[in-house]
């Protein structure tokens, strides 16, 4: 069964929203290479209409030697939304997040999941995500929305993996627990 992966571009005070705004100004090329590497480990991108919309005026005109944009040119995209009706950029809308769980068990690689921190809660909260990638950068936003609301249920969650990037970019990689 594919997994559904959820990679966050997160401050060190939980901000998720406008990364572009706050993260490090300098590229830093490990970075760089393990998002290559993560987004050649799955084959679709799965999106809340919010992401999908900035991604979809964005990507189409980007490209890149190392194919990292063709990749996310290419790739089906899937966005939970109840509002978008005539997606572009090779997307289908998925209007309920249960069918996600439909998704998990059609054939190929993993499911990547960028940014959407509404829908990663839904997940969560539905038992559909099945790892969550934090790329903590070094730096305190000060204000935006932060990946989890003040409310929530207890879940816990396992490490997985941690790595230091060359500018002080920090993985923490997690599974959830059955």
């Amino acid at each position: 069964m594919r997994k559904t992966i959820a990679s966050i571009i997160i401050s060190l005070d939980g901000v998720v929203e406008a990364p572009y705004k706050w993260s490090l100004p300098t590229p830093d090329n490990s970075v760089e290479e393990y998002a290559l590497a993560q987004l050649k480990a799955c084959d679709a991108l799965l999106l809340g209409r919010e992401t999908y919309e900035g991604f979809a005026q964005a990507w189409p005109n980007i490209t890149d030697e190392r194919g990292f944009a063709e990749r996310m040119n290419g790739y089906p995209k899937y966005v939970v939304s109840t509002t978008l009706t005539e997606p572009a950029w090779n997307a289908e809308v998925i209007t309920d997040v249960a069918e996600v769980a439909k998704l998990k068990e059609r054939p190929g690689k993993d499911i990547l999941i960028y940014g959407s921190g509404e829908l990663v809660n839904s997940l969560i909260e539905h038992e559909l995500l099945d790892e969550l990638r934090l790329l903590i950068n070094p730096v305190v936003a000060g204000s935006g929305k932060r990946l989890f609301p003040d409310e929530g249920e207890l879940k816990h969650w396992r490490l997985r993996e941690t790595k230091a990037f060359d500018l002080g970019v920090v993985l923490l990689a997690y599974q959830r627990e059955a």
